[in-house]
């Protein structure tokens, strides 16, 4: 399989692509990246077919496609067949689906969204907002990032206003943006996260 030069990353919304933007050039030096933020899964899954189907006619042998939306309430595993399904019907080849061959496209998902990501790497959190308690990765609650119940980005909201930030409510491209540049890709400890590092 060519090695992979440039990727095309599609993501539901806009904190996902300034998270990846502070991280990305950390983890795949000498790779270019584009990115399609959209408002919500519904609206990138309303336009991804057609665009993958017109990425299929043009991209070369280099290039790669990865999509990442949150799991938020869905069921995981139907969420990634159907982002399977998408990428057959655009006639593009999966990394699930080519067995260790080439592939062309990978889809992976964000238990239970960004803000999992954030709790897996709690040092990094703390140095872009160092008034946050440092005790929550032991707290029982917090332990496990991709099991957060009652919502994540609430949780993770909930936490920075008690530290003092955000008092008017998150902004996650903000929070995104500010806790990128510190975050540890080996020492995340989301499982979700893991894998789309992996």
């Amino acid at each position: 399989m060519t090695m992979a030069r440039h990727l095309e990353i599609f993501v539901e919304e806009r904190s996902m692509e300034v998270f990846l933007q502070g991280i990305l050039p950390r983890l795949l030096r000498g790779c270019t990246f584009g990115f399609r933020s959209y408002q919500g899964k519904g609206n990138l899954f309303s336009e991804l077919g057609a665009r993958l189907r017109g990425y299929r006619h043009w991209m070369p042998d280099d290039y790669r496609i990865v999509v990442i939306v949150d799991c938020d309430d869905a069921d995981c595993r139907a969420l990634k067949r159907r982002l399977e399904e998408v990428a057959r019907n655009a006639g593009l080849l999966s990394r699930s689906r080519a067995r260790g061959g080439s592939w062309r496209i990978v889809n992976r998902i964000a238990i239970e969204e960004l803000e999992a990501w954030h709790f897996g790497d709690w040092e990094a959190v703390r140095q872009a907002y160092p008034r946050v308690s440092g005790t929550i990765p032991r707290r029982r609650r917090y332990r496990k990032p991709d099991a957060i119940r009652g919502g994540t980005w609430e949780a993770f909201e909930r936490i920075l206003k008690q530290g003092g930030y955000f008092r008017n409510g998150l902004r996650k491209t903000e929070a995104a943006r500010a806790i990128a540049p510190h975050m540890d890709p080996a020492r995340n400890r989301s499982p979700s996260f893991a894998t789309l590092r992996d």
